[in-house]
């Protein structure tokens, strides 16, 4: 964990495992607003932890950051890094929510796993910790239920 972007700016390869990846924060110009930012990865890919054939989801991931923001780019790289990360889809979404609670401490912080279909079950994965203030907009996350996921 750091305050100050390790990889921004400069060439950075994909972290080989989640344990290995290096999530940066970056100061919160507006501390004194309560407002959500948003994460889309329509292309999560992990590998199940029994068989190793890939698993794929579309996640979401809102917050109400405090004096901390997550910089963009190491959380595309830990994202990415899920890539030969063998576990369950509820693993892989909690994992990746209580990462960004322990880096940023933030107001509130959901996320949203939206798994594709393995065996033709998809299993969506929901998390959400700390209060949302009242008046703080939280959109729908925008995915549909299963219905063929498009």
């Amino acid at each position: 964990m750091t305050d100050r972007p390790l990889q921004l700016g400069v060439s950075a390869a994909l972290p080989t495992s989640p344990e290995e990846a290096v999530l940066d924060r970056v100061p919160n110009p507006h501390p004194d607003v309560d407002y959500v930012a948003r994460f889309t990865c329509p292309e999560f890919t992990s590998l199940c932890p029994v068989t190793g054939q890939p698993d794929f989801a579309h996640i979401v991931i809102d917050y109400v950051p405090d004096q901390f923001l997550v910089e963009s780019k190491s959380l595309k790289l830990y994202l990415g890094s899920f890539r030969n990360h063998g576990a369950f889809h509820e693993d892989c979404t909690v994992a990746v929510g209580k990462r960004l609670v322990d880096l940023l401490k933030p107001r509130f912080l959901r996320i949203a796993g939206y798994w594709y279909p393995r065996g033709g079950i998809p299993i969506d994965v929901f998390w959400q910790t700390g209060k949302l203030a009242e008046g703080v907009w939280l959109p729908d996350t925008g995915v549909a239920p299963y219905r063929g996921r498009g």
